[in-house]
């Protein structure tokens, strides 16, 4: 499955709107905000079409996985939006997570609490708002109409230099971004993981630190490495990831990766790729195979660190400070 959709699910008494655009979306934020009710409605509707009283737009099947028997249940959908209420148990299992992995559906999961088994992106992260002016003259009887809002909104820079940084991993993005920072005298440290840099962090003597992750599987580590800026300046930068950076610097030419970094949902079959991640590595390893400048995960070729290559990405990075 991929493409971006929209659904809107309604009755006469409430209107909910959302946009699902990867494998995995996930619902947070406070009770009685719509959350639960949206996963009823669909599941009224899934039940008895017209007859709830339920309309629900869009141009996949929209599903709720619930109970024991999900396993067989999920078996059965294909080419949906699946939704799953945080009361179903299954939902953290690591059998849950292998089913996601191949599945051509895209999950919207209503959790509180993060979910390290599952790299869902920071972008995919909402919350649901209530968009109807309380001064209604007739409040008892007007639609109530709720959408979703980031709850993760991206960190702006405008050149303070951190004391430390922190990049996530330990392969190409890391040796990239140590040799900018090697270049202004600024140490810098791999956290081995992206599970490690909430520790990494919190233990170091730094008291303003940049973290480098990438954004498209990060979204689990965000409410533990956003609650250390209640003890230090910590900013975070996170782009797609540091494959993404590099086919958005112009280095890898064509109109097809132009149009691809424009549109990703339309690109990325869900079934293929657990994550965008994944997706950009595959095609910058793929446009870069035999050049000059092939690409390695797990190594950097020396050729992207070239006064030309390493300010072309640095063009498309942000004030960070380096």
């Amino acid at each position: 499955m991929r493409g971006e959709y929209q659904v809107v699910v309604r009755n006469n008494r409430l209107q909910i709107k959302l946009t699902v655009r990867r494998n995995l979306t996930i619902l947070q934020g406070n009770s009685a905000t719509g959350k639960t009710t949206l996963l009823e409605l669909i599941a009224q509707y899934d039940e008895i079409g017209a007859a709830s009283g339920v309309v629900v737009n869009c141009d996949v099947p929209c599903r709720v996985l619930s109970g024991r028997n999900w396993e067989r249940d999920l078996s059965e959908i294909s080419g949906s939006i699946v939704f799953i209420d945080e009361d179903s148990t299954f939902m953290r299992s690591h059998e849950f997570a292998r089913a996601v992995r191949n599945s051509n559906n895209y999950y919207v999961l209503v959790a509180r609490e993060s979910m390290a088994q599952l790299p869902y992106s920071v972008d995919e992260i909402y919350g649901l708002k209530n968009l109807t002016r309380s001064s209604s003259k007739y409040p008892a009887y007007s639609r109530v109409f709720a959408s979703t809002y980031r709850i993760y909104g991206d960190d702006s820079f405008s050149g303070e230099r951190p004391e430390l940084v922190v990049v996530e991993d330990s392969n190409s993005g890391y040796e990239f971004f140590s040799a900018l920072c090697e270049k202004s005298g600024i140490p810098c440290e791999s956290a081995g993981g992206k599970s490690l840099v909430y520790d990494v962090v919190r233990n170091c003597d730094a008291k303003s630190v940049l973290v480098i992750a990438d954004g498209a599987a990060f979204g689990p580590e965000m409410e533990l490495v956003t609650s250390l800026r209640r003890f230090k300046n910590v900013r975070l930068f996170l782009p797609e990831s540091f494959e993404w950076l590099i086919l958005q610097s112009g280095l890898i030419g064509g109109r097809e990766v132009r149009d691809m970094l424009e549109r990703p949902a339309d690109y990325i079959e869900s079934s293929e790729f657990f994550s965008w991640e994944q997706f950009f590595t595959s095609e910058l390893i793929a446009a870069t195979r035999g050049a000059y400048l092939a690409y390695g995960k797990s190594d950097l070729n020396p050729n992207y660190l070239q006064e030309r290559e390493r300010t072309a990405v640095e063009g498309v990075l942000p004030d960070l400070g380096l």
